[in-house]
């Protein structure tokens, strides 16, 4: 139980929700509550689908590509630190920024799912805990993505709510605090990745 609500609470932080809602409350304007219902459905079952292969074929990624466990930490630790840098200084993820100005046809995928719940850097971190967590823990793991998910899910559905109760400024002030969050993460992502490459013996 304590692993399944800590990685329920990790995967949520990862997936930088306030951050989200801003970005989905600013694509979705001026659409009706229906509208923007189904544009928050199709956006968490393709961050579901994606999340979920890289979770379950992480460890066949590193072997392909013949790199080691603790040299994608500390690059997932690199990247997942410069997103949640760019959270505290301007309140967005820098993967976001430069996003096309023109009008989509449908943005539930691009960019709501890909690049804004689903980035670089939770791609990395991802795929790092998938290839950490093994057997039951792994099972325990997708619980608490799917977990996550579905908690990002009730925020959007709730948008327009918390919009009127907190405000454009609130909003800034939570994707900062999530973005302190993440830095914490990145750094111990990063520090395992070190550590293991000094004192192999400590790999997990």
């Amino acid at each position: 139980m304590s692993l399944l609500i800590s990685t329920w609470i990790k995967f949520f932080f990862l997936f930088a929700p306030f951050f989200v809602l801003s970005m989905f409350l600013a694509l979705t304007r001026g659409e009706t509550a229906t509208s923007r219902k189904q544009v928050a459905n199709k956006a968490i079952i393709a961050a579901a689908v994606i999340a979920l292969v890289l979770l379950f074929f992480g460890g066949s990624l590193f072997a392909v590509l013949g790199i080691t466990l603790d040299s994608f930490r500390i690059g997932s630790g690199i990247l997942l630190f410069m997103s949640a840098l760019s959270l505290v200084r301007d309140g967005t993820r820098n993967h976001a920024v430069g996003m096309p100005s023109e009008e989509r046809d449908d943005v539930s995928v691009v960019p709501l799912a890909v690049p804004t719940i689903i980035g670089p850097a939770t791609i990395g971190t991802i795929l790092v805990y998938g290839a950490e967590l093994q057997g039951w823990d792994l099972v325990i793991g997708l619980c608490g993505l799917l977990l996550a998910l579905g908690t990002l899910a009730v925020i959007l559905y709730s948008g327009s709510l918390i919009e009127k109760m907190l405000g454009r400024t609130g909003l800034n002030v939570l994707s900062k605090i999530t973005g302190l969050i993440l830095a914490a993460m990145a750094a111990q992502i990063f520090m395992s990745g070190v550590m293991g490459f000094l004192n192999p013996a400590l790999v997990q």
